[in-house]
């Protein structure tokens, strides 16, 4: 076997790979200064988590100094990772990229983002259904699921409709317009669960258009070019809209192992339990972030 595709190297390999001599190896793994791990006494370094230290080492640390988020919208989040960026200024950096749950977790699985916020049912049901949503990935055994917050969730109408939309029944109407989110959000999935409680299959619903934010979800009913679509409360509020049929739903964030200990992350959860975070969730309303930062699945 061409010991150069084998996924991790051992100290001598790793000493012939950086130039350096063994003893310096041994230093820098004992002393957490590189990626590496021990087995049965003997330390290993995994070849890709070497290439990216390296990276980071010629790149002046900008690639560890870099947060790329992918997965599900939501307003809090977006507002917390642009205050931090403003606060680290040319420390670091934070790139928030809207895809959808199912789309976010694909991204994190191929390595092309470093963390996936996710949202897939009701609060209370969520300590089942996220890992259970994880573990269909192989790669999830290099995850962990961290709490950011709960939010309230549920169908988002104009003032002037809510009398309309009392009771649901009045929404599956030929005549109402939907707007609905891409296969694979969090959004969709609630709104499918929704519809089936009211006995009304999702493919009979009068579409207006597919949104691929809950924001953008809020803007196409606020511009009177839908009347009902999936959100939340705070994404409600912004656009001056009503929420209806409101449930409170855990939203988490999936990283991989080595970028959950990295400085940019543990500020997320150090930003949103701060007096600024706390108020900041209260103004944008509809958010508990009492349990922010708790560790709420791994594989191991």
């Amino acid at each position: 076997m061409n010991e150069h595709a084998h996924p991790f190297m051992n100290v001598r390999q790793l000493s012939e790979y950086l130039d350096v001599n063994e003893k310096k190896v041994y230093s820098m793994a004992a002393e957490g200064k590189i990626p590496a791990t021990k087995v049965t006494g003997k330390w290993l370094f995994p070849r890709a988590l070497i290439d990216r230290w390296l990276l980071d080492n010629a790149h002046r640390g900008l690639m560890a100094d870099r947060l790329l988020l992918s997965g599900s919208d939501d307003p809090l989040l977006q507002a917390t990772a642009n205050r931090l960026t403003q606060q680290l200024k040319t420390q670091a950096m934070i790139g928030y990229t809207v895809t959808g749950t199912k789309l976010g977790l694909d991204l994190l699985a191929q390595g092309s983002s470093d963390a996936t916020a996710i949202h897939w049912g009701r609060a209370e049901e969520s300590r089942v259904r996220h890992p259970a949503l994880l573990q269909q990935y192989s790669e999830s055994k290099h995850w962990v699921l961290v709490h950011l917050f709960e939010r309230q969730h549920g169908l988002m109408v104009r003032p002037q409709d809510v009398e309309r939309f009392t009771d649901p029944r009045q929404a599956l109407t030929p005549e109402t317009r939907w707007v609905v989110r891409q296969e694979g959000a969090g959004s969709q999935r609630f709104l499918g669960e929704w519809l089936a409680g009211q006995g009304f299959p999702l493919a009979q619903l009068t579409r207006q258009m597919t949104a691929f934010s809950e924001r953008e979800v809020a803007r196409l009913i606020a511009k009177g070019e839908a009347d009902i679509g999936p959100g939340t409360l705070s994404a409600a509020q912004e656009m001056g809209l009503v929420l209806l049929a409101q449930g409170a739903e855990a939203f988490d964030l999936v990283v991989t192992r080595p970028v959950y200990f990295r400085k940019i992350v543990q500020h997320i959860f150090e930003f949103l339990q701060s007096r600024e975070g706390i108020q900041l969730a209260s103004s944008l309303g509809g958010y508990n972030t009492s349990q922010c930062g708790k560790l709420i699945w791994s594989a191991d």
